[in-house]
C-alpha cells in the first residue's frame, strides 16, 4: 500500500515565512505576526491585563478567547469596545486599555447626563 505522506518539498500547506506587524499598545511598540489577533500580539508582548474592572480595579485580559466574555475590550485607533481576541492586528494599529468608571447611581449626575445629585 502506498504511503499518503507527501515529501516536505511537495506539501502545498507548509508554513511560509511570517510577516511581522508592529502595533502600539498603551504607547509601547509591540511586534507580532500578520494574521495574529490583537490579543495574541498583546499577550506575546507581555501584557496580561487589557482593562480593569469598574468595582475593584482588578485587571482583565483574555478569558474565553472567542469573543463571548468581553474581558478583552480595548480601544483600537479611537474605536472603543473592540474585542481584542476577535480583531486581527494590522500594521500601525494603536491600542489602548479601556477603563470605564461605574455608572452613576439614581439621582447622581454623570458628565454626559447633566442633572443634579440628590
Amino acid at each position: 500500500m502506498p504511503s499518503r505522506l507527501l515529501p516536505f518539498r511537495k506539501d502545498s500547506i507548509r508554513p511560509v515565512s511570517p510577516t511581522p506587524v508592529t502595533i502600539t499598545v498603551n504607547g509601547e511598540p509591540t511586534t507580532g505576526v500578520a494574521g495574529q489577533s490583537l490579543a495574541g500580539v498583546i499577550l506575546a508582548g507581555g501584557t496580561l491585563g487589557f482593562r480593569q474592572t469598574s468595582v475593584a480595579g482588578r485587571p482583565r485580559g483574555v478569558f474565553c478567547g472567542i469573543g463571548v466574555c468581553y474581558d478583552c475590550l480595548v480601544e483600537v485607533n479611537g474605536q472603543r469596545d473592540v474585542r481584542a481576541c476577535q480583531r486581527r492586528a494590522a500594521e500601525g494599529d494603536v491600542v489602548r486599555s479601556q477603563h470605564d468608571p461605574l455608572p452613576a447611581g439614581p439621582g447622581e449626575a454623570t458628565p454626559t447626563q447633566g442633572g443634579t445629585a440628590s
